[in-house]
């Protein structure tokens, strides 16, 4: 029997718990099973006391909920120096599976020597920015995002992060700047997760037939595809400004590692759906009738308008870290954005860790093989940008 103790975080979304008497160091099977469930019933679990935990160990448990994998989540793709993540993530030299990522000039950690770690600001990415002036008392989230390459790997199933050293302090209001007046009291560089089965839950019947048979495209290299975009105020998903970068400046593309997924994800224990989707990377959706929407705006106007309630200041869960916390998420029922920003001299450390899954996330029945052998035929918008516009807030028909 395990000793481990979960106590649920008390949040609208159902999303968070806290896990007390445990080593990640040496877990029993028992401790793996409470781990498991708790995680998979959480979304989001908190295994706290963990300073003492190592990178080996840190990967081992990320490992376990994927005996089958053993590959960090973006591969060889951090190499590429165009790819945005390309700044935020050192490897650990001994663990390569783990990074490590935080802000501010490290001597050493872990066999890496005088590393300079870089927070991201938000605006070094959004198309605007919180004023000069206010970026101390105001903030917004970075980039949501499910941590993956979303080409040619799979998404990873779960993520750990590890907080090593962390700059406690002041308290920022989030804002999303997007006409909502929507805020939000965040900890200093918390990170805030969203839960797709929430998502999926307030949609209306006809957004959830939508969800439940369509798939979404992703876009060949999405990290150096996007570079040169620019997000939207809220982080979630990408201004579509005609920015992002032509096939020939791209790298050479296997038309086969192109990732297509369902809109909706299962739940291993629960059997819950999360409305799943990586709103920066999108490039195509293909529908149940076997035709596909192209247009780019138009497919992130879409997606955006099905994931934007499931970002409500009242369903955002926004960790607040204390040294020794490692956090474990569901990366196949969540998304996530970083925080908030750090002066130079607030030096924090994470390790990081996630490994390609073995195999792509299982979808409704409902996308059955039948359904996608139908030939593809390109959607092509018969109405003008103004009806795009007024359909904006009202349910999307099932195609």
């Amino acid at each position: 029997m395990s000793s481990i103790q979960i106590t649920p975080v008390a949040h609208p979304a159902n999303i968070g718990a806290v896990a007390t008497n445990l080593d990640v160091n040496n877990l029993s099977e028992a401790d793996w099973k409470v781990i498991h469930d708790g995680l998979y019933t959480h979304s989001v679990l908190v295994l706290k006391n963990q300073a003492h935990a190592t990178p080996k160990a840190q990967f081992e448990l990320t490992q376990k909920f994927d005996p089958a994998c053993s590959g960090y989540g973006h591969g060889k793709t951090l190499d590429a120096k165009r790819s945005i993540l390309h700044p935020d993530l050192k490897t650990i030299p001994h663990q390569p599976q783990v990074q490590v990522i935080g802000n501010g000039f490290v001597e050493e950690f872990e066999g890496l020597k005088d590393i300079t770690l870089k927070h991201p600001h938000h605006k070094t990415f959004h198309k605007t920015a919180v004023p000069e002036a206010e970026d101390l008392d105001f903030t917004r989230f970075y980039r949501w995002h499910i941590d993956a390459a979303l080409y040619d790997l799979q998404p990873p199933r779960v993520t750990s992060l590890m907080a090593v050293s962390v700059p406690k302090g002041r308290t920022q209001t989030l804002r999303y700047d997007d006409d909502t007046g929507d805020e939000l009291q965040v900890p200093l560089g918390t990170t805030a997760f969203a839960s797709g089965y929430a998502m999926y839950d307030i949609l209306s019947d006809s957004d959830k037939e939508f969800a439940r048979t369509t798939k979404v495209e992703y876009a060949a290299h999405p990290y150096i595809w996007m570079s040169s975009a620019k997000s939207k105020s809220t982080g979630l998903g990408l201004e579509s400004d005609g920015l992002e970068l032509p096939a020939n400046e791209l790298p050479p593309v296997d038309e086969s590692k192109i990732l297509m997924l369902p809109m909706l994800w299962k739940n291993p224990v629960t059997g819950r759906f999360a409305l799943q989707i990586h709103p920066s990377a999108v490039r195509r959706l293909h529908l149940k009738d076997g035709s596909v929407i192209g247009d780019l705006k138009e497919v992130r106007d879409m997606v955006y308008r099905l994931q934007r309630p499931g970002i409500a200041p009242g369903l955002v869960y926004c960790h607040d870290w204390e040294e020794g916390d490692m956090v474990l998420f569901n990366n196949q029922g969540t998304i996530h954005s970083v925080v908030g920003a750090f002066a130079p001299d607030e030096v924090r450390i994470f390790r990081q860790c996630n490994l390609a899954s073995s195999a792509p996330p299982e979808g409704p029945e409902s996308l059955s093989q039948e359904a996608w052998t139908q030939p593809l035929r390109t959607y092509e918008p018969t109405k003008g940008p103004q009806a795009a516009l007024q359909a904006w807030m009202k349910p999307m028909r099932a195609y």
